[in-house]
């Protein structure tokens, strides 16, 4: 277990506003914690008719009705726009203060997405091979990976900087950074940060592929463990430097620190020892000034492949031991890819907001390469930090800490 003698001053806190978010753990406060106290309450199903190897896998998929997309932004139109709209609708008062307070052109959007309308262009193509044509309304721009941050602008009429990010399953953790660095630069007032992912079938064939996909509920950090799960979800938050003045009374969830590495081990497989993992946790904490022992929960990447799993583990007690409890929420919302670090972000929000238990990971064949402290039995926060991880292929590797400014 490493640990530092020396305190560092802490950057300045940023201050999450707001926080919309919709998965298959559903979209209102009480699903959503209906579903982290009780993970067989969340909507992983399985499903036997994407895979082009007529085998079946689970998603985490959304049954629930998506907002519409208004018809002045047409052109937009895509389920991964519809389920990113559905999450910021939750938080639209407070990004219309924010609009109010600061002026459009002082708000910056900000998102990270791996899938954004590619599965709008599936169905075109198909369209197109049976009928020679495509769709009439289809665009290829759905596809592009800015599609989704422009269309946020375009909703809200908000003038900042916008654009996307994709670096895989850390996409919506960089996000975070990039708004830090926005707003500490003056550059911006506040920051829509956020991810969005839809299931589609170039992800889950491609998945299948690298035969990392699971037949079963993933198992993460499990002796049997056998693979992921793809879910689909909306995370989206309203960042600033400073309260908004109809907020400020409030005690706020802030990010307190972030930390980054890219190892380049390989590119899908993660470094074995944890190296660049190690080093984006470490980062962090220097970040928020804090130590080891701050951290009272890790929400864990923990895919349940062998490869990460096991990575993890070693990363997470070369700095924590087995003084902290982990856990993945993987198994309640699939892994949201793109869109991971922000649904994860979001469930940190949620603990920290509503003073709830931490998610249990329910593991009961404990991998003999895990050498961590699982969240087995009903467990409370007693330290109010939360890590969470997110590592991405090629090695791209996001810490982020969250807690509240005032302590």
């Amino acid at each position: 277990m490493l640990t530092s003698n020396s305190k560092v001053q802490a950057s300045q806190p940023i201050y999450i506003e707001d926080c919309g978010f919709i998965s298959a753990m559903g979209q209102t406060a009480d699903e959503i914690h209906r579903s982290l106290a009780d993970p067989n309450s969340s909507n992983m199903q399985l499903d036997t008719t994407t895979l082009n190897t007529n085998t079946h896998t689970v998603v985490g998929r959304i049954e629930s009705p998506l907002a519409v997309v208004p018809d002045s932004l047409n052109e937009f139109q895509s389920r991964n726009n519809q389920l990113a709209l559905s999450a910021l609708l939750q938080i639209e008062p407070t990004i219309k203060s924010a609009i109010t307070q600061y002026g459009s052109e002082r708000i910056a959007v900000i998102v990270g997405t791996s899938t954004s309308g590619i599965a709008e262009g599936e169905d075109a193509f198909e369209s197109n091979l049976k009928n020679g044509e495509f769709p009439s309304d289809y665009q290829y721009s759905k596809q592009e990976l800015g599609n989704t941050s422009e269309f946020i602008a375009n909703y809200f009429g908000v003038s900042g900087p916008c654009y996307a990010i994709s670096t895989a399953c850390s996409s919506s953790g960089r996000v975070f950074i990039t708004a830090k660095r926005l707003l500490n630069a003056g550059l911006v007032d506040a920051v829509i940060v956020g991810g969005a992912d839809t299931i589609c079938r170039l992800t889950l064939n491609g998945f299948n592929g690298l035969e990392a996909l699971s037949n079963t509920l993933c198992r993460p950090f499990s002796a049997n463990r056998s693979g992921i799960n793809i879910g689909e979800s909306g995370a989206f938050m309203l960042l600033t430097n400073k309260p908004l003045l109809d907020n400020s009374a409030l005690k706020k969830v802030a990010l307190l620190g972030v930390g980054d590495s890219s190892d380049a081990h390989h590119i899908s497989a993660p470094h074995p020892e944890g190296k660049g993992a190690i080093e984006a946790m470490r980062k962090a904490l220097q970040d928020a000034a804090l130590e080891p022992n701050d951290i009272g929960y890790i929400n864990a990447h923990g895919t349940a492949t062998p490869l990460n799993d096991s990575m993890e583990s070693k990363a997470i007690f070369s700095l924590f031991g087995h003084d902290v409890p982990v856990s993945s929420t993987k198994p309640m919302t699939g892994h949201t890819l793109g869109s991971a670090s922000a649904t994860e972000a979001a469930i940190a929000w949620h603990i920290l907001s509503h003073d709830l238990p931490l998610p249990k990971q329910n593991c009961i064949d404990k991998g003999d390469d895990i050498d961590i402290q699982l969240v087995e039995e009903n467990t409370t926060l007693n330290k109010k930090a939360i890590l969470s991880n997110s590592f991405a292929f090629g090695g791209n590797n996001i810490s982020l800490i969250f807690g509240y400014a005032d302590e």
